[in-house]
């Protein structure tokens, strides 16, 4: 497949030209996680580890997650995070269940730099370009990364990759989900399918709206349009 060669090939490169050894992917047991770990191996060989990193995480995530690793044969290392997230929230204010679930991506973050740093590797991101259009990230949680090898690739494209790559179908057809809260699932909280929301991502962006449902229309450009920021640089104030 030409598109899973140019990534491969991609990945190879930014590694190469920041000087780093490898590439560290933290694996959620979701398709994307997957499909990049997949890649970059593909790409870099035994220069890759992945990270499980539980925080109040389904059990089902953590078995799907290692599912990939034998899968992969890939090395990898597990950090139970819920006792920091327990202690975070012991000692914070009160917080809505969102605001309260952020937490968990931007500790994941953290233990993928430590790590990174210790190899000398880039942290390998898992954001999609369905949901970097809207904003459906963690700003310096899952957002939080080196090099997004699925960036330019909508959620049906990542699906066709990982078909392609031969990964399990438990995988594949898993329900979408940032595992932030029981039952929590990332077409339930967008309010879109993923075939809906990939159809106006691409009608929109080719300014050629017709035939997008006004009420899925309406409710992707405003998700772009709330989350422009968390696609921009940090805004600086120029005094000079």
């Amino acid at each position: 497949m030409e598109l899973i060669d140019a990534i491969t090939t991609w990945i190879k490169e930014q590694v190469t030209l920041a000087g780093a050894e490898g590439v560290v992917v933290g694996l959620s047991g979701g398709i994307d996680s997957s499909v990049v770990a997949a890649l970059a191996k593909r790409s870099l060989g035994n220069r890759v580890v992945g990270l499980i990193l539980p925080c109040r995480s389904p059990q089902e995530d953590r078995d799907d997650a290692q599912l990939i690793v034998s899968h992969l044969q890939l090395e990898t290392y597990t950090f139970e995070l819920s006792p920091v997230y327990d202690a975070f929230i012991t000692v914070l204010p009160p917080g809505d269940i969102k605001i309260k679930a952020n937490i968990k991506p931007r500790l994941r973050m953290i233990i993928l730099y430590y790590f990174a740093g210790i190899r000398n590797y880039l942290v390998a991101g898992t954001g999609n370009k369905s949901e970097i259009s809207v904003g459906y990230f963690t700003k310096y949680g899952d957002g939080g990364a080196d090099i997004l090898p699925l960036g330019d690739l909508l959620k049906s494209e990542v699906r066709s990759i990982a078909r392609a790559l031969a990964l399990p179908e438990k995988i594949i057809n898993k329900p979408p989900t940032a595992g932030l809260w029981p039952g929590q699932t990332d077409e339930s909280e967008l309010q879109l399918t993923y075939e809906q929301l990939d159809q106006a991502i691409i009608k929109i962006t080719s300014h050629q709206v017709q035939g997008i449902p006004p009420e899925i229309r309406s409710r992707v450009e405003a998700l772009m349009k709330q989350s422009l920021h968390k696609r921009l640089p940090v805004p600086v104030c120029k005094v000079h």
